[in-house]
């Protein structure tokens, strides 16, 4: 009997796969669980964040194949890790309120997966059939970790009011040797360093339709010149910067702007599995490099993907006839954690009422005899999105309408939603609340006149003209530490109360002993090193949950700190050429990144590495740096 618990998981991110999109479709593994009715009897189903009705949310489903019963707690440590590092990336941060996530428990007779780490290890005895190389196929690649769809599927089909149209399947195997696949059942190894990186990535592939920017197919084998037409992809073109502006093609808002991933929105050749004749917006970003984050270019394509999946509009008063003028009408909508939604108004065509509110009483427009058309226009004035297009799609747009007749009585008896006064729905109130984020709380809807929300933070009442079903907590620039916060409706007892917490996580480093060690006035410290050093970073915060590090060099893109890629426990090595594992160079000082195997040229001279943590609430920490000269060594 499968059954569905409400014990509480700390929410974090999504899993993904490998180096690039894999179809998983196939069935991974040699079996021996039992049947797909066997997995689905043995399953338990976890509601891990729950932002909405599954109908009306994205769903994430994240299952585990090779825990054991006694490895359940690694499994859920594994999941908060690989969610934590997904909330930590835009667009997931701001739209984190739009998904809900699900963990399908099922525990394996045997701990790991089948062919880890290579084609001479046993096959393993577990629900999922979870193999590398493919499947344990010798003609398939190591790091290729598929899974068994018929029975991801089942176990998804589990979670009540989701689908294929509106979810995501992610499936961690126990082990901890690098590998995944994306598509629409994502894969992961939980355990690895780099494995919780591989998440977005795979989810740009599978959701956003982003392709890989890769220069290179085989890993130590050179990508060869592209020879297609214009891509269809939204971050590749064979246009120059000057004919994207001429023919207002691609990324042709962005040009010129600093990266979200670091260096500058251009035109980098590579991309595409080929070394030269196609190019992309910037130097590196998540689709080419695990651990940055998507650029704006991406964004944006990711903004729209996520956006469709759910709708702007969550309820309305009915409009499939013609209303009464002597009424309240109303619109619930979602809620960004990054920003509010702009919610317009117009009665035949014009504008009316002021703010945003998502409630218009009809009784004050003193409307003429006839017919009316009243719209309620929802839209996400999002700065992730510049294309009028995507802007005005779907996603991101929707519009309401109504015929408005005077003549016409709204029942005083049975009229919808004539329900007391009492909240609907809200930001969860079981955990606290960053200080840069959105905290909204809906109500019932009178026929006749509207709800106040009153705003109050630490017993003083907060100013929230217009929109009062949601408070931006940016606004109120608020002090360090904690805070509470409170809505209630005007004029009754209805009240909702949260913890804001608004002290980010401390971050902090471990250099192993440099040469020796510079303190200037006015400038950070500098550490002098003439070869290899390494680096580790930790972060404290005072309440549960993940904390995400991460650091930058020279003022590139943000870099998620992992340890190192064959060791989750093991500091970063930074050195001058670099450290070549799997045929990607990591730690070349100078980049902080994995670079293409042929890109190891030493990078001397003086470095500003800055670090920051992100918090389980979300909150980000301010950066702090300190500086690395790296000298060439001396000849004895």
């Amino acid at each position: 009997m499968v059954r569905l618990t409400t014990s509480c998981l700390l929410t974090a991110g999504l899993v993904g796969a490998g180096p690039a999109a894999a179809d998983t479709a196939g069935s991974g593994g040699s079996g021996g669980f039992g049947e797909v009715a066997d997995v689905v009897e043995a399953a338990t189903v976890v509601p891990v964040q729950t932002t909405g009705p599954a109908d009306k949310r994205f769903n994430l489903v994240v299952m585990g194949d090779g825990y054991t019963a006694e490895e359940m707690p690694a499994f859920r440590a594994d999941v908060e890790k690989h969610l934590n590092v997904l909330w930590s990336i835009e667009p997931f941060a701001s739209y984190r309120s739009y998904v809900n996530v699900w963990v399908v428990e099922v525990p394996s007779p045997e701990s790991g997966v089948d062919c880890d780490p290579g084609l001479d290890a046993p096959r393993r005895d577990t629900p999922l059939d979870m193999g590398f190389w493919g499947g344990c196929n010798p003609s398939s690649v190591q790091r290729l970790l598929t899974v068994d769809s018929a029975k991801a599927a089942a176990l998804a089909d589990l979670v009540p009011g989701t689908s294929g149209a509106n979810r995501q399947v992610a499936a961690l195997a126990h082990s901890d040797t690098y590998g995944g696949a994306g598509g629409g059942y994502a894969t992961a190894s939980g355990g690895n360093a780099l494995s919780s990186l591989i998440t977005p990535h795979e989810i740009g592939h599978s959701l956003g339709k982003l392709q890989d920017e890769y220069d290179y197919y085989a890993r130590g084998v050179a990508g060869g010149t592209y020879s297609g037409p214009e891509p269809a992809s939204a971050h590749h073109t064979l246009l120059s910067e000057e004919q994207m502006r001429e023919q207002r093609a691609k990324w042709w808002r962005w040009l010129g702007e600093k990266s979200e991933a670091g260096g500058v929105i251009g035109r980098h050749e590579g991309g595409l599995y080929s070394t030269r004749g196609v190019w992309r917006p910037s130097k590196h970003s998540i689709m080419k490099t695990l651990g940055y984050g998507f650029d704006q270019v991406e964004r944006e394509v990711m903004v729209q993907a996520i956006s469709a999946k759910v709708n702007l509009v969550q309820a309305h008063t009915p409009n499939g006839a013609p209303i009464g003028a002597d009424r309240a009408v109303w619109v619930d909508t979602l809620h960004p954690l990054g920003g509010e939604l702009d919610v317009v108004w117009r009665l035949d065509g014009r504008t009316i009422g002021t703010g945003g509110a998502r409630t218009i009483d009809l009784r004050a427009l003193a409307l003429s005899a006839g017919n009316h058309t009243l719209t309620a226009t929802v839209s996400d004035p999002t700065p992730f999105v510049r294309d009028p297009a995507v802007r005005g799609s779907a996603a991101l747009t929707r519009t309401v309408s109504w015929t408005v007749n005077r003549a016409l009585t709204t029942p005083e008896d049975g009229a919808e939603d004539d329900a007391e006064a009492a909240f609907t729905g809200h930001t969860p109130t079981t955990s606290p609340v960053a200080a840069r984020s959105v905290v909204h709380a809906d109500t019932t809807h009178p026929t006749r006149g509207t709800l106040a929300v009153r705003w109050r933070l630490d017993g003083r009442t907060v100013g929230n003209p217009g929109n009062d079903r949601d408070l931006d907590l940016r606004s109120l620039r608020l002090s360090p530490g904690t805070h509470v916060l409170t809505a209630r409706i005007a004029g009754t007892d209805a009240e909702l109360r949260w913890t804001v917490d608004a002290r980010p996580a401390t971050g902090s480093y471990e250099l192993s002993e440099p040469l020796r060690t510079v303190h200037r006035s006015g400038r950070p410290t500098e550490y002098v090193y003439d070869g290899e050093f390494t680096m580790r970073l930790a972060a404290r915060d005072d309440r549960p949950g993940a904390v995400v590090s991460q650091f930058r060099v020279d003022g590139d893109g943000w870099y998620t700190y992992y340890g190192w890629p064959t060791d989750a426990d093991a500091p970063f090595r930074f050195s001058p050429g670099g450290t070549v594992i799997d045929d990607l160079v990591y730690g070349k000082l100078g980049t902080s990144r994995a670079v293409p195997w042929d890109d190891a040229t030493p990078d001397y001279g003086t470095h500003t590495v800055e670090y920051r943590s992100i918090d389980a609430a979300g909150n980000v920490s301010a950066a702090k740096s300190f500086l690395v000269t790296l000298v060439a060594p001396q000849d004895d």
